[in-house]
């Protein structure tokens, strides 16, 4: 008795990291029955991996549609028939009939979700802390069937706002206006809107999400501050400095020549009359470059409110530097690992390019429990910008004046410094203290003034 050989070959194709397709194949050499074993084995095995993809598939599904109330309606449908038909039970049969059609009947409602059409538009999508916002929603009918009542629902933020919709009849449209409240500080994601079609009873629930997702920058409330308030002068050629050099703008006095001295820079008036040769000495010039720095620790806060007060004398005054075309560094403590702290420092720079992308990185700025101290922000912002002439320090309450001296001594004894200690309990008031004049704020009104008090002082 002869013995039939046949090949089972399967050939499979793989892409390497470099874009090389290498192909593997295997061979299976048999007889007749072995050949039908193996494809016994290989259709069970396809079979078993595509029912367990089905199977999690429905069951995400169901976890998804069947909602508690419909979880324990298919349990008493269940219960219900199989007891009433095993004991003859008709009291169980009845209530197990009636569960399951009113397990039935709620699938229609279902029905349609996906045939919406759902536009949402908003007025602004970038607004100040505390105002409300404007937009509209318009569902439409695109399909070619009668859409049951439903509901969308719109996530804005942690928050939910939710519209019913009524009954649609193919290419019918209702729009409706939507309108958030006050909005605090920080950047809000509306969207993105979902239908959701479920039975009077809530036995089922299916949803359909879109992609439309819109983000809003909600800006922190701004004070226009003079541009002639202390350390905020605008200056077109620079502000002179104590530092005496050969060559600038500003005359400082003239003294004898020395070798190595630029022959341009002889006073030959003061050379006649002294009958030997006078050179020109100047203060050094130089564009003002300004430092904001803004405490972002929560212990340097007595709460949140403090800290928003913060953000905004810090918002109002990068937002007067920039209008006056100044060179402005702003930068806040970023998270530093619990288990790296002290031996690790980092800071976050908010660009200011212009008022908007500025308001925009204040309204992404958060209070951070593991962040860079406030004298290690300090001594980064004064090593990245170099010849800083004005430096203002935003902190809490929390931070005592010994702090803010020491955080202080990070810049260079060219450099004005500022420090705005905002606490809500306190009187406004300006304290000149070892070279740094601290402005405590109790609101953010109390900043444009104290400021003009420290320019007279």
């Amino acid at each position: 008795m002869s013995t039939t050989e046949s090949r089972l070959t399967r050939t499979s194709a793989a892409t390497s990291a470099g874009g090389a397709t290498h192909v593997t194949s295997t061979s299976v050499t048999s007889s007749g029955r072995g050949r039908a074993l193996v494809r016994v084995v290989v259709w069970w095995s396809r079979f078993w991996r595509n029912t367990g993809v089905a199977v999690r598939r429905a069951a995400q599904w169901s976890a998804r549609t069947v909602r508690p109330a419909g979880v324990v309606v298919a349990v008493a449908a269940s219960i219900g028939l199989v007891l009433g038909i095993a004991f003859g039970w008709v009291e169980w049969m009845v209530a197990g009939v009636i569960a399951l059609v009113l397990l039935l009947a709620s699938i229609p409602f279902l029905f349609g979700g996906r045939s919406y059409q759902v536009d949402l538009k908003l007025q602004h999508e970038r607004i100040v802390a505390g105002n409300g916002l404007m937009g509209e929603i318009l569902v439409r009918n695109d399909g070619k069937r009668t859409a049951l009542p439903g509901r969308v629902d719109i996530p804005v933020g942690a928050g939910l706002v939710e519209f019913g919709v009524p009954l649609l009849r193919p290419g019918h449209s209702v729009g409706q206006p939507l309108e958030i409240p006050g909005m605090r500080r920080g950047i809000v994601t509306v969207g993105p809107v979902t239908t959701v079609r479920n039975d009077p009873v809530g036995l089922l629930r299916r949803e359909h999400a879109f992609r439309d997702v819109h983000e809003v920058f909600v800006h922190p409330r701004t004070v226009t501050l003079p541009s002639t308030s202390a350390g905020l002068i605008r200056d077109l050629e620079g502000s002179a400095t104590k530092r005496v050099v050969d060559a600038d703008i500003t005359f400082h006095a003239i003294r004898e020549y020395v070798p190595g001295d630029s022959r341009r820079q002889i006073h030959w008036r003061s050379t006649a009359k002294t009958g030997r040769l006078m050179v020109r000495q100047y203060e050094e010039s130089r564009r003002s470059r300004m430092a904001i720095v803004l405490a972002s620790a929560q212990q340097e806060f007595a709460d949140a409110d403090e800290f928003e007060l913060a953000v905004e004398c810090a918002a109002s005054l990068g937002l007067r530097a920039v209008r006056d075309a100044r060179d402005v560094v702003i930068a806040t403590g970023s998270e530093v690992p619990r288990a790296v702290r002290g031996r690790l420092r980092s800071i976050a720079r908010i660009p200011a390019a212009s008022p908007r992308v500025l308001l925009d990185g204040f309204s992404g700025v958060e209070r951070i429990e593991n962040a860079s101290s406030l004298a290690d922000t300090c001594r980064l912002a004064a090593e990245s910008g170099a010849q800083l002439s004005v430096a203002v320090i935003v902190a809490g309450s929390s931070v005592p004046l010994v702090r803010l001296q020491q955080a202080a001594l990070a810049f260079s004894i060219d450099t004005a410094v500022i420090a705005v200690r905002c606490d809500e309990r306190a009187h406004p008031r300006v304290q000149p203290i070892s070279g740094v004049t601290v402005l405590t704020v109790g609101t953010l009104d109390d900043l444009a003034g104290l400021l003009l008090r420290g320019a007279t002082e």
